[in-house]
Parts: structure tokens; sequence; C-alpha cells
């Protein structure tokens, strides 16, 4: 069969895997919840609800991080230095510390590898910034973008969503707002 006919194997391939790869998101979003919870697993639940609880922040929220920061891999390290699970830079970890949003008597400073000490420091982080924002949308963008870049986009006024100049940091926000509401669904007694 010559390679400009419609039902070459190369363009057969390219469908199929085209197919699978849809197929695959669909039962990921919409799947029998086994399926589901691999794209969503839920670890650590103790740590995140008590972090949660200490900063008045939403366990789901928090859990909707992590799955998009780390995966639930705790030694994980970005390019830029930012470690564990909820990818909190060392000197965002001190600041907080020395401003006293998180208690050393609560959890003692230590290794950001340590799955109760980052959901501790970025679970307090997270709140910081829905104080300052008072919008979850965009306290999620000033995590994943800074409060530099925030507060340049959130002058502009409008849908925050909108304002976000950096593609990565819209789809963080929409990720998470959207894996908040699978965790939900998906674990609904994970955190009484």
């Amino acid at each position: 069969m010559p390679r400009s006919h419609p039902l070459a194997p190369h363009r057969v391939a390219i469908v199929a895997v085209v197919a699978v790869l849809a197929a695959l998101a669909f039962l990921a979003l919409r799947g029998p919840e086994s399926f589901q919870r691999l794209f969503y697993p839920l670890d650590y639940t103790a740590e995140i609800a008590d972090s949660a609880e200490r900063h008045r922040i939403n366990p789901y929220l928090v859990a909707a991080v992590i799955n998009e920061e780390s995966g639930f891999d705790a030694g994980i390290e970005s390019r830029a230095g930012a470690v564990g699970l909820m990818q909190v830079m060392p000197a965002t970890a001190d600041e907080l510390r020395l401003r006293g949003f998180v208690d050393d008597e609560v959890v003692v400073a230590g290794d950001l590898t340590h799955p109760a000490v980052n959901i501790e420091y970025g679970t307090a982080y997270l709140r910081l910034l829905v104080e300052r924002y008072h919008e979850v949308e965009t306290a999620l963008a000033a995590y994943n973008a800074g409060l530099r870049h925030v507060d340049t986009w959130a002058a502009e006024g409008g849908d925050i969503r909108e304002a976000i100049a950096f593609p990565e940091t819209r789809h963080f926000v929409v990720r998470v707002v959207r894996a908040k509401e699978r965790y939900e669904e998906l674990y609904p007694d994970a955190f009484e």
C-alpha cells in the first residue's frame, strides 16, 4: 500500500495511538473509581488532615496540590530547587518559620523531603496566599508562579485565569481545581 493511501500503516498507527490515549483520559476522568484512583492517589492523609485543620485549608485542596506538584513523590526536587510533596522552596520555608506561620513545636524545622514537614510548610504557605488574595485560584497561581507575577496579573482586574501570562500556571490552576473536585468525589470520607 502506498504511503499516500489514507489507510497507510503509519497513518493507522497514529490514529490508534490517539484513540488509546483518548480512552485512557476518559477512563481517568469518568471510568471506574479504582482506575481513577490511579490518577488521583491519596497518601499521607493524617499529615494532610492535621496541617489543613491547623491552617484552615480544605484538605482536598492540599491533596490536589500535592498530586499536581509531585504526584505524591516525597523525594522529588525541581530544577529550581523546590523540594518534596508540595514543592516548597527552602527559602520560602525559612521565611514561613521566621514569620511564625509554622510553629516549631508542631513541626520541627527539618528536611523538606519528610512528608509531615513538607505538608506543614506547603499548607501554611497556601493559607498565607489565600489570606493575601482572598481567592483560591489566585492563591494557586501565586503558589505556582510567585507573588510578583500574580500581583501584576491581579492588578489588571477581571478573571485571574484570563490574566495569567504563563500557560504552565494557567494549566496548574485548572488542574488543581479539577483535581480537588475529583478527590472530594473519590475519597469522600478521607478527612472526616
